[in-house]
């Protein structure tokens, strides 16, 4: 049955101007229509690859698409910036949002914040923020090589903010000074006169493998010996360093003092010190890394590397937004400078 015309406007797809073939010098979607005989909607189904039309109906358009060589006009960009989380679990989750909607202001641009969730966890995809076509995109912590292919097909420019995983040389990232923060946090334990300093770190992630390289460092330029087992390598979570401070603190030559890769660890070992009885500063010293806001709260407040979590923001928002301009950019990785935060977590050993 052959198509009527129809006067409604198709809210399918605007009635744009296309590139000019062999046609009128303003090749529209209803010009489309009206030389294949059918209705600007069916035209729309055509050029969005839409059942709903005959082949024959589709290969007449199609035809008079090629011969007048319309194009649809790319969508435009949403105003928006899509802050995209693998897990919003993590408690400097907030800090970063701050600073996300604190450029997002500044930039009259709106903020998104999605969920992506970990491999194998039901969630949003990147096919969902593809097709919200935002200036741009912050994924924090991790961004597959897939994921990054699809966001450059569509042209939206995206940054790594504190990456996990090694990335391409030319991908934006923003993230901070890790190995410089263990070093400095091993140095403060130094310089207090500690000599058996145990490290729980993390998995291999980039960061955590340079802030036990500055830890080393730190000990190798102080003379002193990187004793393997005073490092126990394990995950990021308050319950694993906890597992790892029971054993560390029950042999009989324990540390006195422990640098952990964040700060949820060192929470961690506050609690296996509580429970063998031990006194922090008095008979242990810790040190964190991170400054979540609740480590002030602790008893005793933690001593840790604040990492500028809301500035590192800012400045992935600014960088996504203006490579969303096209501008060009002095360095597409950056690295914001973390600082030792001394509290009263850590004082001299007792010897």
């Amino acid at each position: 049955m052959p198509d009527n015309r129809s006067a409604t406007p198709s809210t399918e797809e605007p009635d744009e101007r296309g590139a000019r073939g062999d046609g009128p010098a303003a090749v529209t979607i209803a010009y489309i229509a009206e030389s294949a005989g059918v209705s600007v909607p069916t035209v729309s189904k055509v050029l969005n690859g839409r059942s709903g039309v005959s082949d024959d109906t589709r290969a007449r358009v199609e035809e008079l698409i090629h011969r007048y060589g319309y194009r649809k006009p790319p969508k435009s960009r949403s105003n928006l910036v899509e802050l995209v989380f693998r897990e919003l679990e993590s408690m400097w989750a907030v800090e970063i949002i701050r600073g996300v909607e604190r450029a997002a202001r500044r930039n009259r641009v709106g903020v998104l914040v999605s969920e992506f969730g970990l491999q194998g966890t039901p969630a949003r995809t990147i096919d969902d923020t593809v097709g919200r076509r935002p200036q741009c995109v912050l994924s924090v912590a991790q961004l597959s090589e897939d994921e990054r292919d699809q966001l450059k097909a569509k042209g939206i420019p995206f940054v790594v903010f504190d990456p996990n995983e090694d990335l391409p040389d030319d991908v934006p990232f923003v993230g901070a000074t890790n190995w410089r923060g263990g070093q400095a946090a091993t140095r403060h334990l130094i310089e207090l006169g500690h000599r058996r300093i145990a490290m729980i770190s993390g998995p291999d992630h980039p960061f955590c493998l340079a802030r036990l390289a500055g830890y080393s460092s730190a000990l190798a330029e102080a003379g002193l010996p990187v004793e393997p087992d005073l490092v126990v390598k394990t995950l990021l979570t308050r319950e694993d360093g906890h597992k790892a401070a029971r054993d560390l603190l029950s042999r009989p030559d324990r540390p006195s003092a422990v640098f952990t890769a964040n700060d949820m660890q060192a929470l961690g070992v506050y609690q296996a010190a509580r429970e063998l009885g031990l006194s922090i500063p008095a008979d242990l010293s810790v040190v964190g890394f991170d400054d979540v806001p609740a480590v002030s709260w602790v008893d005793p407040p933690l001593t840790t590397v604040h990492q500028p979590l809301a500035e590192m923001a800012v400045a992935a928002t600014e960088l996504a937004l203006a490579l969303g301009r096209g501008e060009d950019v002095p360095q597409v990785g950056l690295e914001i400078a973390t600082t030792l935060t001394v509290r009263e977590s850590t004082a001299p050993p007792k010897d």
